[in-house]
């Protein structure tokens, strides 16, 4: 399927020109009906043949919809554009080709009816004149009327031939479905409709309400007015919502890929138009359906910090316009460049962000956005629509410039923890992140690579350090104690004498000296293994006395020793007690 949307003019020529198409009545208010105007978004289809579809979404035309108009043109890829013989170029033509315009819409036909009123041929010209100055370039166009049905075959292949230019769609890509009108239905609940212009809607779809963030289940699929299990871009959907009421959703928001979409409030973008040097400081952003009203800020010439009234979910690359209500204008195209811009504090610094934004690509948004932070998401540059730039660590893009100055910082605050409490054998790498600022444990591994530091057993301590003269002295002693007997565990005022207490074993125990058994009981660092090694030579099953006394220790000793052995997988414990080797 492919969509267009029908713009240009104000009565029912545009109406004429999709029903006659169609045989489908796109009017669907009694009001527009009983006064031949189009108020809010009517939407048809036909079979163009070989299996291909085009939907339309007719657009009102009169300078009070405007709003109603672009909700409908912002998703869609295409445009046909539609003027009278008979009363040619009109101001409201003017609006909707600058919406156009604005909107960079690239695709389109121009339609010129009622040419059984006038002749076409002036209309036609000034129309193809004017539209070949914006987005659209040269654009076939065809004349037609809509009262004796001439010029709809030829309407019709030039519509099958606008279809086939138009890009094939991401039918894999994260869905965002902006919704153009919500209603309910009773037995089914509440429905809402849109252009879904990438990605792909299933049954049983969890999606996330872009206006209220809450969590929905697609329960039905409905497209051109057919039920489907599935629908792929690009095609007009209804979709049956359940976990929300009507009143909680409407035009303006979007069903989204949960934790796909950035939420951004502020954004810096790029300006198109002849009219974006003089904006208004209070305009209307229309992106999508959305129109949400902004403050701006000049950046550069032709870029503007926008500060929205609520967040959208936006990327790097989304298309939208400013328009001014108040003067009934488009006032600019605006390309996103930014949907997480840096704060302007400093004089100058507005035109210093111009400055770096001005010829920008996606790669160097990319570049400008790991080098602000140091370290970020490759899910959240996908997110906001960037290329993945830089060095990868895990599941982050980090600048090495801000590697070497974490570097740095990581040696001294290292440095800072070793004179402050040199007996512990290092700093807790927690304590490390927290102190570097990062945001993720993983990262720290990277930092340290770069330095005479080593990260072990959840300790950060310099390459190679040893235990300071006051502890390395005892703990030799000890080596020398379980090297003659290897399950004798010191005790209590044994390891007071020789000035060894719980921060001094840690030490040890963190350097891989000694082996903690238990609080307060320790042994040489290969006491399990060479437990084990023992304990197979008994006859099996053992008990604890046994184990004991093969060992040549205590129960104090022996205890938590066959524990540590039940927890390795080297030995199991049976209902009764005793134990076996595995």
């Amino acid at each position: 399927m492919h969509v267009v949307a029908t713009a240009g003019h104000v009565d029912h020529g545009k109406s004429t020109v999709v029903q006659r198409l169609t045989g489908m009545q796109p009017d669907r208010l009694a009001e527009e009906k009983a006064r031949g105007l189009t108020i809010d978004l009517g939407f048809a289809w036909t079979d163009l043949g070989e299996g291909e579809t085009l939907a339309f979404v007719d657009v009102p035309g009169h300078e009070r919809f405007v709003p109603n108009m672009l909700a409908g043109v912002g998703p869609v890829p295409a445009v046909m554009f539609v003027v009278a013989a008979d009363e040619g170029w009109m101001p409201q033509s003017a609006e909707h080709l600058a919406a156009v315009d604005a909107l960079g819409v690239r695709h389109g036909l121009l339609v010129v009816t009622k040419a059984d009123r006038a002749d076409p041929a002036s209309a036609t010209q000034e129309a193809l004149d004017r539209i070949a100055a914006t987005s659209l370039g040269a654009v076939p166009a065809v004349a037609v009327s809509g009262r004796t049905g001439v010029g709809f075959p030829f309407l019709r292949t030039e519509l099958a031939a606008l279809a086939d230019r138009l890009p094939a769609p991401e039918q894999d890509a994260d869905v965002r479905l902006w919704i153009d009108r919500a209603f309910t239905v009773r037995g089914a609940g509440t429905v809402v409709t849109g252009t879904l212009a990438a990605g792909t809607l299933r049954i049983g779809d969890v999606l996330t309400i872009a206006g209220t963030g809450e969590t929905v289940r697609v329960r039905g699929l409905q497209a051109l007015g057919s039920d489907v299990t599935e629908a792929r871009a690009v095609s007009r959907v209804a979709v049956n919502l359940r976990g929300t009421d009507r009143g909680r959703v409407g035009r303006g928001d979007a069903l989204l890929t949960p934790g796909a979409w950035p939420y951004s409030g502020e954004l810096d973008v790029r300006l198109r138009g002849d009219e974006s040097a003089a904006l208004h400081r209070e305009l209307v952003l229309h992106v999508g359906s959305a129109a949400v009203g902004v403050r701006v800020r000049p950046l550069g010439t032709d870029t503007a910090r926008l500060t929205l009234a609520r967040p959208l979910p936006v990327r790097v690359g989304d298309v939208g316009l400013l328009r001014d209500p108040g003067q009934h204008r488009v006032a600019a195209g605006v390309d996103v460049l930014d949907v997480d811009p840096p704060r302007l504090g400093r004089r100058g610094a507005a035109r210093a962000r111009a400055g770096e934004l001005d010829g920008a690509g996606p790669a160097d948004l990319s570049r400008m956005l790991v080098r602000r932070r140091g370290y970020v998401r490759a899910a959240e540059l996908r997110a906001a629509g960037l290329p993945e730039i830089g060095g990868r660590v895990g599941d982050w893009l980090v600048n090495e410039e801000r590697w070497a100055e974490l570097a740095g910082r990581a040696e001294h605050v290292v440095g800072d923890w070793y004179a402050r409490d040199p007996v512990t054998g290092g700093m807790p790498a927690e304590a490390v992140r927290r102190e570097l600022g990062l945001p993720a444990a993983d990262l720290l591994a990277r930092v340290l690579a770069d330095t005479g530091l080593e990260l072990s057993d959840g300790v950060v301590r310099r390459a190679g350090a040893g235990l300071p003269p006051e502890v390395e002295e005892p703990v030799r002693v000890l080596e020398s104690w379980f090297a003659r007997e290897p399950f004798r565990a010191p005790e209590a005022d044994e390891l007071a004498e020789l000035r060894l207490g719980p921060r001094e074993l840690a030490a040890a125990v963190r350097l891989g000296r000694l082996t903690r058994i238990a609080d307060g009981v320790v042994l040489g660092p290969d006491a399990v293994a060479r437990a084990a090694e023992a304990l197979r030579a008994l006859g099996e099953p053992f008990t604890v006395s046994q184990a004991r006394r093969a060992l040549d220790t205590t129960r104090r000793v022996a205890v938590p020793l066959l524990e540590r052995l039940d927890a390795n997988g080297v030995t199991v414990r049976h209902p009764d007690g005793s134990r076996t080797c595995l």
